[in-house]
């Protein structure tokens, strides 16, 4: 059971999604070291919505149509927020600044990474849909809720970790600012696309 779980935890981790974007972002302008602390906050988003799915007030949140409301556009306005906040984004020298790593406070970066996955009801759609299938009512709930919030964790920190990387290889490929300015707006792009996808989120047949 625990293998299968896995399977779906690397499945759902490699799918593109406002994390990843975050993640390539975070690393193309801070470098992977600055960009694990935007990770750690993409993990406490997570683990918020595990814990809050355990409780069982993810179920009440997905069947409420106004806290699902409020928590979808909240989390469609701080991606449109991203967006625009990448597309504003000003040429500099990306290879010194990704070597000393020092551009962002870890702190806005982790709370950066947190909104991103807190805000964001389709993880609570995932954990209320699949997790069921994965936790055995007669056995203790505690340890297998354990299991399940190490293992999304784990999976998810080395495949952020991946995005993030690969992003900062893009820096050797960008020489003048027109190029850095293009990869920003194809970025702010990608987040404005990651807004409207969380925009059409509707409850799912688990919520209903």
């Amino acid at each position: 059971m625990w293998l299968a779980f896995f399977g779906a935890a690397v499945v759902i981790a490699v799918s593109p999604g406002a994390g990843a974007i975050q993640s390539m972002a975070t690393g193309l302008t801070h470098g992977v070291t600055r960009g694990y602390w935007s990770i750690v906050g993409l993990e406490a988003g997570l683990m918020l919505q595990l814990t809050l799915v355990a409780v069982g007030l993810g179920a009440a949140v997905a069947n409420s149509v106004l806290a699902f409301t409020v928590i979808k556009w909240l989390g469609v306005v701080y991606l449109a927020y991203l967006a625009w906040r990448q597309w504003r984004s000003v040429a500099v020298d990306l290879h010194s600044q990704v070597d000393r790593g020092m551009d962002g406070g870890r702190v806005s970066l982790m709370v950066r990474g947190f909104l991103v996955n807190a805000t964001n009801p389709k993880g609570l759609l995932f954990f209320l849909a699949v997790m069921p299938q994965f936790v055995n009512p007669a056995a203790p709930l505690l340890a297998q809720y354990l299991a399940i919030g190490v293992t999304m964790v784990a999976v998810d920190v080395v495949v952020m970790g991946f995005y993030t990387a690969l992003s900062v290889r893009l820096v050797t490929w960008l020489r003048t600012p027109r190029q850095q300015t293009t990869l920003n707006r194809v970025f702010s792009g990608l987040f404005a696309t990651a807004a409207v996808v969380l925009a059409l989120v509707r409850r799912g047949p688990a919520a209903a």
